[in-house]
This record gives C-alpha cells, sequence and structure tokens, in this order.
C-alpha cells in the first residue's frame, strides 16, 4: 500500500509539472493572426487576456502605371489614348470625320477650353482602324536578319504599336508585314569609289565584306580589268551591294 501510495504522489506531481509547462509555453493563450495590421483592441471574456480585432481590406491607392503618360491639367483633347476611354463605334464610314464620347481614367485630370477641370469631353478622329493608319503615326520593330538587297524583295513579320497621340479603331498593337528595309553602316559613295580607283586589287569587294570575290580580284588583277569595269557598273546601279544584305546609307 504505501509503495501505491508513493506512485500516486509521484503521478500527481509529474501531471503539475506538465501543466505549468503547458502554460508557460503559451498553449492557453489564444492564436490571432498578424497578417492584416491591428486596428482595435476588444477584452474578451477573461479580464486578463486582450484579443485584436483586424479591419476589412481598404480600398488600394496605388497609381497606375499609365498615369506616367498622362499630362497633368492637359487638355483633354489632347490627351494620350492610354489616358482616355471612348464609346466607339465601328459602324462609321471609313475615311469620314468621326466624333466619339470619351471619359477620363481614375487618377487623370485635365481641363477645357475655358481651364476648367473636365471629366468628359468629345474627341473628333477619322473612322479608321489603327493598322489603317499612315505610316508615320506607328512604330514598328526593325529587323536586320533579311536581306534587304533581294530580288524579289523580302518582307518580314513586324510588330507596331501606334503613337500615343495618335487616336484610331481596334487594338493600337498589331502586326504588319513589312519590307527589308536596314543598313549596315555601309557607303554606296565609299564603295563605288573604291571600285574605281582600287578595283582591280579587289578594295572594293573587300570594302562591302565580299572577300570571296576580292581574292578572285586580286589574285586576276581584275579580271585583267574586264571584271573591274563589271563591278563599277554593277555597283554605280546598286545591284552589287553588302554582303550581310543591308542597304547603303
Amino acid at each position: 500500500m504505501a509503495a501505491a501510495g508513493g506512485f500516486l504522489r509521484a503521478f500527481r506531481r509529474f501531471c503539475l509539472v506538465l501543466f505549468f509547462l503547458y502554460v508557460l509555453s503559451g498553449g492557453g493563450s489564444l492564436n490571432v493572426d498578424h497578417s492584416q495590421p491591428l486596428a482595435q483592441s476588444v477584452r474578451d471574456l477573461d479580464p486578463m487576456r486582450i484579443v485584436t480585432v483586424a479591419p476589412s481590406a481598404a480600398e488600394s491607392t496605388e497609381i497606375p502605371p499609365y498615369v506616367m503618360k498622362c499630362p497633368s491639367s492637359g487638355s483633354c483633347s489632347r490627351l494620350p489614348a492610354d489616358c482616355i476611354e471612348c464609346k466607339t463605334n465601328f459602324s462609321c464610314v471609313y475615311g469620314k470625320p468621326v466624333t466619339f464620347d470619351c471619359s477620363v481614367k481614375p487618377f487623370v485630370t485635365c481641363i477645357d477650353e475655358d481651364a476648367r477641370l473636365q471629366k468628359d469631353f468629345i474627341i473628333n478622329m477619322t473612322c479608321r482602324f489603327c493598322w489603317q493608319l499612315p505610316e508615320t503615326d506607328y512604330e514598328c520593330s526593325n529587323e536586320s536578319n533579311c536581306m534587304a538587297v533581294a530580288c524579289p524583295r523580302q518582307r518580314y513579320p513586324a510588330n507596331c504599336t501606334v503613337r500615343d497621340h495618335i487616336h484610331c479603331l481596334g487594338n493600337r498593337t498589331f502586326h504588319k508585314m513589312l519590307y527589308c528595309n536596314w543598313t549596315g553602316g555601309y557607303k554606296w559613295s565609299t564603295a563605288l569609289a573604291l571600285s574605281i580607283t582600287l578595283g582591280g586589287f579587289g578594295a572594293d569587294r573587300f570594302y562591302l565584306g565580299q572577300w570571296r570575290e576580292g581574292l578572285g580580284k586580286l589574285f586576276s588583277f581584275g579580271g585583267l580589268g574586264i571584271w573591274t569595269l563589271i563591278d563599277v557598273l554593277l555597283i554605280g546601279v546598286g545591284y552589287v551591294g553588302p554582303a550581310d544584305g543591308s542597304l547603303y546609307i
């Protein structure tokens, strides 16, 4: 019996030690989500414990990226297309003047002719899609991997974007097939001068990057003069160009 009583006392002490360890480790406190900012404190039923309540999600005040393109307090009719929203009508007659009702986007301010703040306004434009604009009204990517001097002329697919202050219908970014039109820095006048003066030694062909033909002219003394005369004519009319397929400057 004495041994049983000693075991019970030891077991009670062990349970008390576990209870105190549980309390000290915070197991009895209320877990609170701190992912949102703390707004206010509210007392729980237990007067010794405090519970925090998170506020509702507030509206974001972050400024959109398009605001950087929008001049502050400028004329509404001169705002870039990224700064306004218009109620367009695709049933207008192509090439004819048309009027659309527009409004500025959030965080954008503009004024009318009397220098008063304005939100809704009218814009005048020509009825046409963006891909039908003149080449001066949009910018396209350039391609240097195609042959600019070829017969027939080669084309390449380009990504084009309408300029900011040009208004049109449809997508402002579109694809278009353009003729290869790039230069590697070769001058037509330099090539022709080398062909006339040092063409017998292949200097014109070396300048244009055609080293095989240059070596042929060098070791044949310009094809005994015949090849030299032919190259003067071909370079003069622009038939022979740079080896990389680019255009002359």
